[in-house]
């Protein structure tokens, strides 16, 4: 396999600190602090791989930066309204409204070799077959194409208290389907994120699914994901290589180039 391009470094994306020319008095007003933003070094990486007509998939309040030129249809799996109810919290923010109404998953709407890059951000951890929605996205692009994925990095978020995923586990949801794992999933959620135990997790799981509510099916460190990556691209014959690695605040980007 090509060697990526990998930066393991931390990209704190701070605003720089101007220091005075002479010394000044003290101010007496709390000084501003340093603002970090995600979207800094996504739209560096995007400018530096994405071109041509693409999709992203669940934008949501952040879709990607793009670089001029590259033309971009927004995929969710409701329309805004819907999504305004699936996520309360989000009332108060502007939500991408998506241009077609499609599963991020399977992409039964999007013709195969049709598009030159797919962009899905914190989208990959909530699929419930990683591996077939890899292969899947991979038969989307054109040769030559781009994957954009960003993926929040369990040590930074409220995975934290989560075990990583292995392959293995990934390689059964694909082979097996992913209903023998599913009531599992919801539990460990209930339990380690949402911090529910006995009867009440279990009440909490069930329900959770029921909704089929999307939670993070699989969480990884920049370690186990970098991993991931490098043996999906085995498993799944992907014609390309890993082009970019690189952690940005609490989330890992990666792009694959489909090469043929």
């Amino acid at each position: 396999m090509t060697q990526p391009t990998l930066r393991v470094q931390m990209q704190p994306l701070l605003q720089p600190q101007q220091k005075p020319a002479q010394p000044v008095q003290p101010q007496p007003q709390a000084q501003q602090k340093p603002v970090a933003d995600k979207r800094i070094l996504r739209a560096f990486v995007a400018r530096r791989y994405l071109s041509g007509h693409g999709i992203e998939i669940g934008a949501l309040g952040t879709p990607l930066d793009l670089p001029p030129g590259a033309q971009v249809k927004y995929v969710d799996r409701m329309g805004l309204d819907d999504l305004y109810r699936e996520f309360p919290e989000m009332a108060q923010r502007k939500l991408q409204a998506p241009d077609i109404i499609d599963d991020g998953e399977t992409l039964a709407s999007i013709p195969d070799g049709s598009l030159d890059f797919i962009v899905a951000n914190h989208f990959l951890e909530h699929c419930e077959n990683l591996l077939g929605t890899l292969r899947t996205h991979t038969a989307k692009l054109r040769p030559g194409g781009r994957l954009f994925y960003a993926v929040p990095n369990r040590d930074h978020t409220f995975d934290r208290h989560r075990q990583v995923t292995p392959f293995a586990h990934l390689v059964q949801d694909d082979q097996e389907g992913p209903d023998k794992a599913r009531a599992a999933h919801y539990l460990e959620w209930a339990t380690l994120v949402s911090g529910k135990q006995g009867d009440e997790a279990q009440q909490l799981a069930d329900k959770l699914q029921r909704e089929k509510y999307s939670i993070h099916y699989h969480a990884w460190d920049a370690a186990a994901w970098f991993s991931t990556l490098a043996q999906a691209v085995d498993y799944n014959k992907f014609p390309g290589f890993v082009a970019h690695f690189e952690l940005n605040l609490h989330e890992m980007l990666a792009v694959l180039v489909r090469t043929k």
